[in-house]
């Protein structure tokens, strides 16, 4: 089928997700037909470096054929295994406990999702039944951040804090509450490290007094905030706030869809912040994207406190796909190659992504250049010293992502003029190079729009 059909028959039937229904029918789509290593190829012959790895989540790359062959033979074997009724598959049980041996701390109970946005919905039903088998039903306010992002479900948008995912939804809920981000760049707190994290402490013991702290069940975290413009926190934030939710008596639950699997350089997040959370989610890398998956990590006290107070009774929470045995078999085979080098490979590209991006701090446009391994971004600015973001009448987002596109580069272009990269792990010297060169060509493109100079001026 011609491209030109598919595009006709993506206008007529396919919905989009975070998208202007009518834009998009205006503008039609742009079809992704391969992808190798790093790179991707369109419908008309493009070539494009993928510099956010699909969705944060191609971590180990495009056309690894190891993963394919997994899916294979688990497809062959077996390609379907529920786990109701007592049933288990043996990719399943073998991921759960390679993954716990992995995971920070005593986070040794996993519950496999099919992607990060139920596995926050999960965390918010396990902490519901922690919190009455514990006898303390009336622990039941949550709280995160403001600028967070915690997946797209009518419950999770509403912990989720950007004005897009609750426009028209009727969301947050009322039990559902925020604090300000860490938001270093555009803190009141100033930007010094310390008076950061003295500013977040207070605006959690604040708000839990505001509610009552005897209410207050749990508190989600990303370690860098993805979604919300790849925003990081001071050293020792994640500590702080661990620390301050152990005092309190809220349950700490980290958000380690987009940071989980390398992005950062280590296997988690967490094991680098010195945390371990009560809860934790992972998504993405966990299969690299090439099948869907999601898991919840839960602490020992977490999950004994739930088995407990259930006894012999179910626990009424599943999804006809949790561990599904091929997904499982893919992060097997993901992992496998995390650890047979696709790591270290990403610790060095990732070194080398934030030395060039942050060779571009001497352009007109940028603010900031922020970031930690293979997650970075840079803030664009039309006056450096006020910190003045690109005029939202300039389109940042849309024009700086079709410019980057034509370039040759995919990037995040968030509406705020935050250019956000997650590249695959796999990225060669060339790769990152090629990267930072075409972000410094479409920078310089965007100074000479005449409406991005008159607001320079």
């Amino acid at each position: 089928m011609l491209s030109n059909s598919l595009i006709e028959l993506d206008r007529a039937h396919l919905v989009h997700p975070v998208a202007s229904y009518r834009g998009h029918e205006k503008a039609g789509a742009r079809i992704l037909t391969a992808g190798q290593g790093a790179s991707l190829v369109d419908s008309t012959g493009h070539r494009l470096i993928d510099g956010f790895a699909g969705l944060w989540c191609v971590n180990a790359g495009y056309g690894q054929d190891s993963i394919v062959e997994a899916a294979a033979k688990q497809m062959r074997a077996l390609p379907y295994a529920t786990g109701y009724f007592g049933l288990a598959s043996e990719p399943a049980i073998r991921l759960a406990a390679e993954l716990a041996e992995r995971a920070p701390g005593d986070l040794n109970h996993v519950y496999f999702t099919l992607g990060g946005s139920d596995a926050v919905d999960s965390t918010i039903r396990f902490i519901r039944y922690y919190q009455q088998a514990r006898g303390k039903p009336e622990k039941d306010q949550f709280i995160s951040m403001e600028q967070g992002y915690h997946g797209s479900s009518t419950v999770g948008a509403g912990l989720t804090a950007l004005p897009a995912f609750h426009a028209g939804f009727g969301i947050p809920l009322d039990w559902q509450h925020k604090i300000p981000s860490h938001y270093s760049y555009r803190n009141p707190a100033g930007q010094d490290p310390q008076a950061i994290i003295d500013a977040s402490k207070a605006a959690l013991r604040a708000k839990a007094e505001e509610l009552g702290a005897e209410r207050v069940a749990a508190f989600y975290a990303e370690p860098i905030q993805g979604s919300g413009g790849v925003l990081v926190p001071p050293d020792g934030w994640m500590k702080a706030m661990r620390d301050l939710c152990t005092e309190l008596d809220i349950l700490f639950v980290a958000d380690e869809v987009i940071t989980g699997f390398g992005r950062t350089g280590p296997l988690f997040a967490c094991s680098e912040d010195g945390v371990v959370p009560d809860l934790m989610t992972t998504a993405k890398g966990l299969t690299s994207g090439y099948v869907p998956m999601g898991a919840v990590f839960l602490s020992d006290a977490v999950y004994n406190t739930i088995a407990d107070g259930a006894g012999s009774a179910a626990v009424g929470h599943g999804y006809t796909y949790s561990a599904h045995p091929v997904s499982a078999a893919v992060g097997l085979e993901v992992l496998r190659l995390y650890e047979g080098g696709l790591l270290e490979n990403g610790r060095k590209a990732g070194a080398r992504l934030m030395t060039g991006l942050r060779g571009l701090s001497d352009h007109p446009l940028v603010g900031e250049v922020r970031g930690r391994g293979m997650l970075a971004a840079i803030e664009l600015v039309v006056d450096k010293e006020k910190k003045t973001p690109l005029p939202p009448e300039t389109d940042p987002s849309r024009r700086i992502f079709d410019r980057a596109w034509e370039n040759g580069l995919v990037i995040r272009a968030f509406g705020n003029g935050v250019l956000g990269y997650a590249p695959p792990l796999c990225c060669t010297d060339d790769d990152i190079d090629g990267i930072i060169e075409r972000t410094r060509q479409t920078l310089d493109q965007t100074l000479e729009d005449p409406d991005v100079r008159a607001a320079l001026a």
